[in-house]
């Protein structure tokens, strides 16, 4: 059958030709360079070059998330969106990916609670946010639970992906976890764009090194 269109179809070519054009359109200059690999993973997933303006950090961010993987630390996710988009094969530990509405008691406490089923879930793991890398894309009562929880019990992950999205408290978790006073390391997207595929995209830039092009 003769093909109907002339299009681009050997995936490393399209893998070439997809982040050279993210480089030649975005602004990564002002990014530190550890950053620009996660921006340029986040713009991949996303489409949108214009996301770099809205990119928060700590300045260990990358460091410590690194660190915290190669040392085998779980990852949390909210979602199993999440977790999904995950490298599992290249982690570097064969790290373990939690799921926090997946927790078998998570709709119990979500009614307990009055909460999300995500933010129950994040209750059910608090003794495995220490020293892990949380990593959240979908629900913003997650993220607030994790504040909540370092504050109140000094649970420290070593790294809070911020990335919600949302219309109901995606931005204000956001500006919570960029504004955090808990010496907590975090990358963060302003506003309320975000998603799943934009956090684990954030994730596998800290698996997968990638050299400046």
């Amino acid at each position: 059958m003769p093909a109907m269109f002339d299009y681009l179809k050997n995936p490393q070519a399209i893998y070439r030709a997809s982040f050279a054009a993210i480089d030649a359109e975005a602004d990564l200059a002002a990014l530190p360079t550890d950053m620009r690999p996660v921006a340029r993973r986040i713009i991949h997933a996303c489409g949108m070059t214009d996301i770099v303006s809205d990119l928060r950090w700590s300045v260990d961010a990358v460091t410590a998330g690194t660190a915290a993987l190669q040392g085998g630390a779980p990852i949390i996710c909210d979602v199993h969106m999440v977790a999904a988009g995950i490298m599992a094969a290249r982690l570097p530990a064969d790290n373990p990916v939690l799921t926090a509405i997946e927790q078998p008691a998570a709709e119990e406490i979500a009614k307990r609670d009055r909460t999300t089923r995500t933010a129950a879930g994040i209750t059910c793991l608090a003794d495995r946010l220490k020293g892990a890398v949380v990593v959240i894309g979908n629900a913003p009562t997650a993220l607030f639970r994790v504040l909540e929880l370092a504050a109140e019990a000094d649970i420290r992950p070593a790294l809070v992906l911020g990335l919600p999205v949302g219309f109901i408290g995606a931005a204000e978790s956001k500006a919570a976890l960029i504004d955090n006073a808990l010496d907590l390391s975090f990358i963060a997207l302003k506003g309320r764009r975000g998603g799943s595929a934009m956090a684990s995209a954030a994730l596998n830039a800290l698996i997968v090194a990638e050299p400046e092009p």
